[in-house]
C-alpha cells in the first residue's frame, strides 16, 4: 500500500480555497501511485475557529468532499463537520466517491490555549473500519494522547491508525515540548498495538500558533519509515506492507489478553463511584 502525507498549511475559515489545495495535492499523490492520501487535522478550515465570523461547517455528505476521492488515491480529509444541531472536528474517509467512514474527535482540548469545547461537540464512537487497502482506524490529534482508544481501535482489528493532527510549538510559558512528546506517543502506539501508525500534522502559521508538520510513518516495530521535513509543507508517499501488522502480532501476541470482562468490570465500579 502506497500512503501520502499531504502535510499542508491552510487558510483559516477558507474552505474553497483549501479544498482547490487539496484537489491539487491529491491529484500530486496520484501521479505518484498512491493509496491514500491523509491530510491533518482541520485541513478545510483552520485551527482557530474562534476566529471565523460565520459558521462555515460543513457536512460529511458534502459532494466536494466525496470528490477528492474521484482523482484516484482513496482520501482522509479533515474539516469542521455541520452535525445539524452540533458542529464536530471530523475526519472523513472516502473511496471512488463514497464515503467509507467518518471520525468524530473524541478528546476535545479545553485548557491553556486549546478551546475546541467552545466550537465543537466530542463525537460518541471508536470504530475500525475497512477498506480495499486495509482494515483501519483514525484518531485525530488529542485522541491519540487517550492511551485506552488506540488500545480500543487494535482490538477492533485496525492494522493501520491514521492520526491527522494540528500540533503546534511555543504556545504558552513552560508548554511541553510537543514535538518530542509526539516522537515517544507514535513508539508507543507503534509497538504495542503492533500497528502502523500514519501522522500527519500541519504546518504554517495561525492566530500566533506555529505548527511544526514533522509527519511520518512508523512500522509495527516503532521504527520511523519515513518522515516528512519540520515547518515546511511537503507531500510524502511511503510504501507499507500491511501484513507486517499481522506478522508482528503473532511473533509477540501482546493484543491477545483483552480481558472485556475485567475492563468492563472496573470501568463499571469506577462509574457507580461517580468518576466519570
Amino acid at each position: 500500500m502506497r500512503i501520502a502525507l499531504a502535510q499542508v498549511d491552510c487558510r483559516l475559515g477558507d474552505v474553497d480555497g483549501n479544498l482547490a489545495e487539496a484537489e491539487r495535492t491529491v491529484k500530486e499523490a496520484a501521479a505518484s501511485n498512491a493509496d491514500l492520501v491523509v491530510f491533518p487535522e482541520l485541513s478545510l478550515h483552520g485551527y482557530a475557529l474562534g476566529q471565523v465570523s460565520e459558521d462555515r461547517s460543513v457536512a460529511v455528505a458534502d459532494a466536494r468532499l466525496a470528490a477528492l476521492s474521484e482523482l484516484g488515491p482513496d482520501v482522509l480529509i479533515s474539516f469542521l463537520e455541520d452535525g445539524r444541531l452540533r458542529r464536530y472536528n471530523s475526519s472523513a474517509y472516502y473511496a471512488d466517491g463514497a464515503l467509507v467512514h467518518t471520525h468524530r474527535k473524541l478528546y476535545l482540548p479545553n485548557y491553556l490555549d486549546w478551546e475546541e469545547r467552545k466550537h465543537a461537540s466530542p463525537g460518541s464512537a471508536m470504530r475500525a473500519y475497512d477498506t480495499r487497502h486495509a482494515r483501519m482506524a483514525t484518531l485525530i490529534c488529542n485522541d491519540a494522547w487517550q492511551p485506552v482508544l488506540p488500545w480500543l481501535a487494535a482490538q477492533d482489528g485496525a492494522e493501520v491508525m491514521l492520526i491527522p493532527t494540528n500540533s503546534a510549538a511555543g504556545l504558552a510559558p513552560g508548554a511541553v515540548d510537543t514535538a518530542a512528546y509526539w516522537q515517544d506517543l507514535l513508539l508507543f502506539i507503534a509497538r504495542m498495538q503492533q500497528c502502523w501508525v500514519v501522522f500527519v500534522n500541519r504546518v504554517g502559521e495561525e492566530a500566533g500558533a506555529s505548527f511544526w508538520g514533522g509527519s511520518r510513518v512508523l512500522d509495527p516495530w516503532g521504527e520511523v519509515v519515513a518522515e516528512a521535513p519540520q515547518w515546511s509543507s511537503s507531500l510524502t508517499v511511503v510504501d507499507i506492507d500491511v501484513r507486517a501488522a499481522r506478522k508482528r502480532r503473532r511473533e509477540m501476541p501482546l493484543l491477545q489478553e483483552s480481558r472485556f470482562g475485567l475492563v468492563s468490570r472496573e470501568v463499571n465500579r469506577l462509574l457507580e463511584e461517580a468518576a466519570d
